[in-house]
């Protein structure tokens, strides 16, 4: 059985990591509410290009609308885009996405290279002898377009360069503080009709009768410039989900780690005081003894 000066000590430790847990909680509060305000405030941007590209897609004679939404004949190479976070301390957010991921592309039929973003997902897919096409890490904790820009110009490189016949982005879906959903889904080649299907679980599809437009200087001139867009804007709306899935995941798993350290301090408290009552009466059972000893010798 530990000494009475190990069980203080211990007490002492588990406080001093509650204390920890505790302020990494707050942290993670503060960071979550507007990492949600920034994954929120992309959507409405997201939404409105989207509409633009889904009308262009249903005019009439729209033929072949541009080279990112060119399905390949065949399937050679596979990139992802892979979304996970630079620290631990978030529960099973990290792991969870890397296990999607290979269940996805375990058991490919061609070459799968991974672009990840975050160390900690690096690090677990080197572990799994995974074949890394580049590596992003310490982004900044509210991250710009500007910031993530170049992450989507290589995976748009990669496709229009044929490296990749397709593109596909892992990510969580942050949904609410105490739920978030990995998210495998084609980038590349865009697909209108599976995009408009993601709009939609989303919340953020628009609804309605669509007005006809006209565009200016053209569709082709358009195109050139929403198409590329908008796939690097995906790109950077994962990352803002992510980052509010993740910070929403590590409050949860610091909120549990605090009420279990407080639990554990309690019960240690319960052991150290029967040991110290055990050790009390130890002693004065001794004393009486030693009492009784000397009235009897006289």
């Amino acid at each position: 059985m530990a000494s009475l000066r190990e069980m203080r000590l211990r007490i002492r430790s588990v406080g001093n990591i509650a204390q920890v847990t505790r302020a990494l909680e707050a942290v993670s509060a503060s960071k979550v509410r507007r990492a949600q305000q920034a994954a929120l405030a992309t959507r409405a941007y997201a939404t409105k290009a989207w509409s633009v590209l889904e009308d262009l897609a249903g005019q009439p004679g729209s033929g072949r609308l541009h080279r990112l939404l060119d399905r390949r004949p065949e399937v050679r190479q596979v990139l992802v885009v892979m979304v996970s976070g630079d620290r631990g301390l978030a529960g099973a957010y990290n792991v969870n996405v890397v296990r999607e991921v290979m269940a996805r592309f375990r058991s490919s039929a061609v070459p799968v290279r991974y672009l990840m973003v975050g160390r900690k997902g690096r690090d677990m897919m080197l572990r799994r002898g995974a074949h890394l096409a580049a590596e992003f890490s310490g982004l900044p904790g509210l991250p710009t377009f500007a910031d993530v820009s170049a992450i989507g110009r290589l995976a748009l490189e990669d496709f229009e360069k044929g490296q990749a016949d397709e593109v596909y982005l892992a990510y969580t879906r942050f949904i609410s503080l105490v739920r978030q959903e990995v998210v495998v889904r084609r980038l590349l080649p865009l697909a209108v009709e599976e995009m408009g299907a993601h709009m939609q679980t989303m919340g953020a599809h628009p609804s309605g009768p669509r007005p006809a437009y006209i565009f200016e200087p053209g569709r082709t001139q358009l195109l050139d410039e929403i198409v590329p867009r908008f796939a690097a804007l995906q790109i950077f709306q994962a990352i803002l989900e992510s980052l509010a899935s993740e910070h929403a995941a590590r409050m949860v798993t610091m909120r549990n780690a605090t009420e279990n350290a407080h639990e554990l301090t309690a019960t240690l408290q319960l052991d150290y005081n029967k040991a110290r009552q055990q050790s009390i009466t130890g002693d004065l059972l001794d004393i009486a003894g030693g009492a009784e000893a000397l009235v009897a010798r006289h």
